[in-house]
């Protein structure tokens, strides 16, 4: 993507992003996908709808790296979003040796959201001398810009094809990227507009989702104005990736306003290409702000045994036998669940209870006693399932890690099931104070302290 600051689009990306400083590259080149597409089940009907419903860190990088090199940020890094470039003529890493089905079903299946990336014709007053005269937008105004509508449709074929090829599954949404340009040249922003009317239009037919990739000053402040000021004269695409190296990681600009693509329906590249290392492997990469679908999102609570207990709370201090309330309640219920305790759950902290609570502690490897303690509150709190989770995770297992943080160091996080900035921080602190790296990123080496009831 290129780069006009302050209309940040990622230029030096596309002439450097080869220079990826991790041994990537190595395997099969993608073949010339006719502009006719017949639509072929997908390399795996299994793969889920990309990227889904998500807000967090994505990065976008020119060459997709190699299955160790996100194997190793996936562990590592912050990220859980990443485009990758699949079509298009204007690319500067056309060859793709680590793009094959197997990987995109291998990021998919590890929780990596993918953005998938075309770079064809651009703008025919683009003054990149990389785009050549045969890969730019006819500006032909002949016939309502028929010419580059014909072309807007053959991209999003070629996209299609290639996503269906990959396994990309429809429903998932394409990207096409047009960089900067001089939209004050009438020919040349009406031809630019009908491609990505067209495009969009075509990705709809074919059964996917539509976003435009942009410097925020020129392509994407010409499709707001042009939503505003000219509604319904253009099929806008559905999601826009906003280009404005502002080093905001949200979704706003001061070329877009915030009426469009709102809520959830925008990415923002908010840093240019620079490297960065996580697990020993280094990328470069450009930075983006990732919120779309219905952004990182989970289901309201169920009621616990019948509503009589709740697990949320900022704190759970020492309970023992004489303690009476609600996180009395609250031992009651979890251990009940774990088939610990069959009495009535009154908020009554009694001697039935009280060896309710040795054995359960015994089953975990902590001390034979009665007491519910900050070990106890920690393993009782975290139990279950160990996935990795990180910043945009949202789950049962988030509301988990919520809880037993708040028990380890009394955290105070609200108990919200999505994994965001306090979680985050929460997360690093409790890593650092256990000799773990702090990277944020909750893998097994985190569970299980939490599950050894490690405060």
């Amino acid at each position: 993507m290129n780069l006009h600051h302050p209309a940040a689009s990622g230029w030096t990306r596309h002439v450097t992003r080869g220079a990826v400083r991790v041994a990537t590259v190595a395997l099969t080149a993608l073949a010339t996908i006719a502009a006719s597409v017949v639509l072929a089940l997908p390399a795996n009907a299994a793969n889920v709808v990309t990227p889904g419903n998500f807000t967090g860190y994505g990065f976008d990088q020119c060459t997709a790296p190699t299955q160790a090199s996100m194997d190793a940020w996936l562990n590592n890094s912050p990220y859980w979003a990443v485009g990758i470039y699949i079509s298009g003529d204007s690319r500067a890493c056309t060859s793709q040796p680590n793009l094959t089905p197997t990987w995109v079903s291998n990021q998919l299946a590890k929780g990596w959201r993918l953005l998938p990336i075309t770079l064809g014709p651009q703008a025919s007053c683009t003054t990149r001398p990389r785009y050549l005269e045969q890969v730019r937008i006819n500006p032909s105004p002949t016939n309502g810009y028929s010419i580059a509508r014909s072309q807007g449709r053959g991209e999003a074929d070629k996209a299609v094809a290639v996503s269906q090829n990959l396994g990309i599954v429809t429903g998932s949404t394409l990207w096409y990227d047009i960089e900067s340009f001089a939209t004050e040249n009438t020919d040349c922003r009406e031809s630019a507009l009908s491609f990505l009317s067209a495009w969009s239009n075509q990705l709809h037919r074919l059964g996917y989702v539509s976003g435009v990739y942009s410097s925020a000053s020129t392509g994407i402040k010409m499709l707001d104005d042009a939503r505003v000021n000219r509604p319904g004269t253009y099929t806008m695409p559905d999601r826009i990736w906003i280009a404005d190296w502002n080093l905001k990681a949200d979704v706003f600009s001061t070329f877009v306003r915030d009426t469009g693509w709102m809520p959830h329906q925008r990415v923002h590249q908010y840093r240019g290409g620079h490297p960065e290392t996580y697990g020993g492997v280094t990328i470069e990469i450009d930075n983006d702000w990732v919120d779309l679908g219905l952004g990182s999102t989970i289901a309201a609570e169920g009621a616990h045994c019948g509503g009589a207990a709740s697990f949320n709370f900022p704190t759970y201090p020492t309970r023992r036998i004489g303690d009476s309330g609600a996180r009395v309640r609250t031992i009651e219920c979890m251990l009940r669940l774990r088939g610990f305790f069959a009495g009535t759950i009154d908020g009554v902290y009694d001697t039935g209870l009280g060896e309710a609570v040795r054995r359960y502690r015994v089953s975990r490897g902590l001390s034979s006693i009665t007491v519910t303690g900050p070990a106890a509150w920690v393993a009782m709190l975290s139990q279950g399932t160990g996935p990795l989770v990180k910043y945009g995770a949202a789950s049962l297992a988030v509301r988990r890690l919520q809880r037993a943080l708040n028990a380890a160091d009394a955290a105070g996080l609200p108990i919200t099931g999505v994994f965001a900035g306090q979680t985050n921080a929460a997360v690093k602190r409790y890593q650092s104070d256990h000799g773990l790296p702090a990277t944020g990123v909750v893998t097994t080496a985190t569970w299980n302290l939490l599950f050894a009831g490690t405060p």
